[in-house]
């Protein structure tokens, strides 16, 4: 593809039209201008030609992103950059021109931020390399990579590639474009902000350099974004690769590796991509499964969306559970899962009956509608007034007449059911 006159197909109104539609569609916060994605359609009716001329004669200015930081759940922070909607705006009509050219450049296994491409894919090539036998993991940590990725290694990269001096010339500004962190102006003198619409293209092109040099070396690998491990045969192995590729990283890329963080493991005590792994002696292979801290963060979103004294109601309540089970399941699906979908169900409905019994509040509300749902009525006074605990009772009384079914009947989603009908394990 001739890449000397890429700005044209850029400002293509085909290809604006449906970098808007795109950025309309993410919608996302505004940026330091104040604009609302909803503002967007009639500020590019008044100045659309305005930008496209900008654009054209390399006088396009990009205003600074706003940092936000977003908490890690292992401890520290993210952090974000928000652009103004028109900058995203520009900023996905060029991903869209440049990202069929470098999808021909970049290697099979790399999976994140990639068309038609996702994490369970990379899970799954991963078990195919660990059961063909390279089962010592190379777990390499990149510290804060968006945060740190060189300007001028980046530029030289893109540059062997793209040959039309706008399109360098815009890539560049937004690089430099300033962040603004509590309305204060900041140079932006290293780093791609995490958030950008350019971004995560830029960020496989920094780490399709990784990827080549692994390639070259006959490394078994699996990437997805900055999340990268390498599988190899034996634990000296695994040291050797680890020495050499961080030096490279280094050296090459001008990236920092976060030795803390980074390790040589056993699948059996890796976390990727949310997933963790284990050896099934009888079926003699690996198999992923989610991770223990997937597990324990599902539980506590679980547990706030049936807290007690949440004063929504009980059909609201489970609509939101249901929009979590499915989001979670069409995630962790390929993963090992049905005890854990079993214990799940019986937590939510523990739960939920809880909600039912608060709800009703009064005593004499809760005999009145124990007795609607088939109890006789000397036990739905006994229960009603007992003054027994809410807890106790949820995994008693209640059983017997919020039966499973019945709530099913509501519309709660059986995380076993979902789960077992669209993915077949043994």
């Amino acid at each position: 593809m001739n890449t000397s006159s890429l700005i044209e197909q850029i400002l293509s109104s085909d290809n604006l039209n449906r970098a808007y539609l795109q950025v309309v569609r993410n919608k996302g916060a505004e940026g330091v201008d104040g604009m609302k994605y909803t503002e967007l359609k009639e500020h590019l009716v008044k100045n659309g030609e305005i930008i496209k001329e900008q654009l054209r004669t390399r006088k396009y200015k990009p205003q600074p992103v706003r940092r936000v930081e977003i908490p890690k759940p292992d401890g520290g922070v993210r952090n974000l950059g928000v652009p103004t909607v028109t900058d995203r705006f520009v900023q996905q009509a060029i991903a869209q021109v440049l990202t069929p050219i470098y999808e021909e450049q970049f290697h099979a296994h790399s999976y994140g931020f990639r068309p038609n491409r996702c994490a369970q894919q990379a899970i799954l090539t991963a078990l195919d390399m660990m059961n063909d036998g390279n089962d010592w993991i190379v777990d390499i940590d990149l510290e804060k990579f968006f945060d740190t990725v060189n300007h001028d290694k980046l530029m030289t990269i893109i540059g062997r590639t793209i040959k039309d001096g706008d399109v360098i010339s815009i890539v560049r500004k937004y690089l430099v474009s300033g962040i603004v962190i509590d309305d204060e102006y900041e140079d932006s003198i290293v780093g791609t902000p995490q958030g950008g619409n350019l971004s995560p293209l830029l960020a496989n092109i920094m780490l399709n350099e990784l990827d080549m040099e692994m390639e070259t070396r006959g490394l078994n690998f699996v990437r997805y974004a900055d999340d990268c491990i390498i599988m190899v045969r034996s634990e000296m192995s695994a040291n050797r690769v680890m020495r050499n590729i961080s030096r490279f990283i280094e050296e090459k890329l001008g990236l920092k590796v976060n030795m803390t963080k980074s390790k040589v493991d056993r699948p059996d005590g890796l976390k990727y991509l949310g997933f963790g792994f284990f050896f099934d002696t009888q079926a003699q292979q690996y198999k992923a499964r989610p991770h223990a801290k997937s597990i324990a963060k599902l539980k506590t979103k679980m547990k706030w969306l049936t807290r007690r004294n949440w004063s929504v109601s009980n059909r609201y309540k489970i609509e939101k559970i249901n929009q979590l089970t499915r989001g979670w399941i069409n995630y962790f699906g390929i993963g090992y899962m049905k005890w854990l979908c079993k214990d799940m169900d019986a937590l939510i409905r523990r739960r939920l009956r809880m909600c039912i019994w608060v709800h009703w509040k009064t005593p004499q509300n809760r005999a009145k509608n124990l007795m609607k749902l088939g109890m006789y009525s000397k036990k739905a006074y006994a229960i009603a007034y007992s003054g027994a605990r809410v807890a106790r009772l949820s995994e008693g009384a209640l059983n017997y007449v919020i039966t499973n079914k019945r709530l099913a009947s509501f519309g709660l989603v059986s995380m076993y059911d979902y789960y077992t009908e669209r993915f077949v394990k043994c």
